[in-house]
């Protein structure tokens, strides 16, 4: 039984291994049965299966690449030599993976492929990839647009990378195609409140995590760093009100009541005299009297609201591309009372709150300041919101 289950098991695999082979094969992922293929033969070097697969994945990968490179050869197009230069790696890197376990047995017969040297064909297609990649990061920057910059200084990259760094000025022009392609958002405060708000308030309310916000192409800023620096976008924060309301003491009283023990009285009969139970002994009841308090409770009030909008804004062309309001407010709360009469007719939650005493009012800056954290949250989290607008 435990033998016809394994058996069964390592059919399934098979067949699985097949229908993925065959997948593959009909997909033309060569170099994946290859990669496959190699494996099996280090393991198992007289695997006939591995080794036809192999011969056949390997030259029908060679054919179709070569096939490729004559095409785009003869097209002539100076921007394909960069594609001519990966298949020739891509055939180098293959002859070697396959050298690995060369010979190999087919039929009986020792398969051993022709070693071929790619290393000429390879410095070719990186020098003439090199020079079309900066030769047309040239006419790019002459477009004079962030994206033109942009794909300049990745094709600068790339001449860099091929060439070494053997052309004129390349690192000065890679820094200057960063530098124009780069979009620079300054981040303001526009107070148009009636209230004076101090600098560091303002510092503040913008202060950005910049490795937060910033993208590849795309730098926030809170302050000009020199008088030259000019700038793509500006976010405009609008502050159009701030409103403190003024102290606010709220009262309400009311009565607590209740009844308690007061000691005990005698049982007297019709004549006067204390009567007995059955034992002989005096009967006794317990005495009650009733308590109150009156409690004089104090809530204490005090807003701030801060409203505005945000405005995103681009410089070039001068556009208004969104605008989202922006709020927040802070609440000061405080409870306290006192009490009048017996504190025994209290509940102990009613004790507690006695206890409290009332607090000196925050004053006005207090509350702004305190008021602009919940802001500043806001303000980060519409410009994190909206950072798509930023190209």
């Amino acid at each position: 039984m435990n033998n016809r289950i394994i058996l069964q098991v390592i059919s399934i695999l098979i067949l699985a291994s097949c229908s993925s082979t065959n997948k593959m094969l009909r997909r033309a992922d060569y170099d994946s049965l290859i990669d496959k293929s190699v494996k099996n033969l280090i393991r198992r070097p007289t695997s006939e299966e591995d080794a036809i697969m192999l011969d056949k994945c390997y030259k029908l990968a060679n054919d179709r690449d070569l096939e490729r490179i004559t095409y785009l050869k003869r097209e002539g197009n100076p921007d394909t030599w960069d594609e001519v230069f990966t298949l020739y790696e891509r055939l180098k890197y293959r002859q070697n993976l396959v050298r690995k376990v060369m010979p190999i047995q087919i039929d009986g017969q020792k398969v051993q492929y022709e070693i071929v040297d790619y290393d000429a064909q390879l410095i070719a297609a990186k020098r003439n990839a090199a020079d079309y990649y900066n030769a047309h990061a040239v006419k790019l920057m002459e477009n004079r647009d962030k994206e033109s910059y942009r794909q300049a200084y990745y094709e600068l990259q790339k001449a860099k990378e091929y060439s070494g760094g053997a052309y004129l000025d390349l690192d000065r022009r890679i820094s200057e195609a960063r530098y124009l392609g780069m979009s620079r958002v300054l981040v303001n405060i526009v107070n148009r409140t009636i209230i004076n708000l101090p600098q560091e308030f303002t510092n503040g309310l913008i202060a950005i995590n910049a490795s937060e916000m910033n993208s590849e192409w795309v730098a926030y800023y809170t302050r000009k760093l020199d008088n030259s620096m000019s700038f793509d976008y500006n976010i405009d924060i609008v502050l159009q009100s701030i409103n403190v309301s003024p102290d606010q003491v709220q009262n309400k009283d009311y009565i607590e009541k209740t009844t308690v023990e007061d000691g005990f009285q005698y049982v007297l009969d019709a004549k006067g005299n204390v009567m007995k139970d059955t034992a002989g002994n005096d009967i006794k009841v317990k005495k009650y009297k009733d308590l109150q308090c009156t409690v004089i409770e104090e809530l204490q009030l005090k807003d701030c609201v801060i409203s505005g909008e945000i405005q995103f804004l681009s410089t070039n062309p001068s556009a208004l591309l969104k605008t989202q309001p922006i709020g927040a407010n802070t609440h000061f709360e405080h409870r306290s009372a006192r009490a009048i009469g017996d504190l025994g007719a209290l509940t102990d939650e009613t004790k507690k709150l006695v206890a409290i005493k009332p607090v000196p009012f925050p004053d006005d800056v207090t509350m702004i300041i305190d008021c602009t954290e919940a802001l500043k949250n806001a303000i980060h989290e519409a410009i994190r919101y909206n950072r798509g607008l930023m190209k």
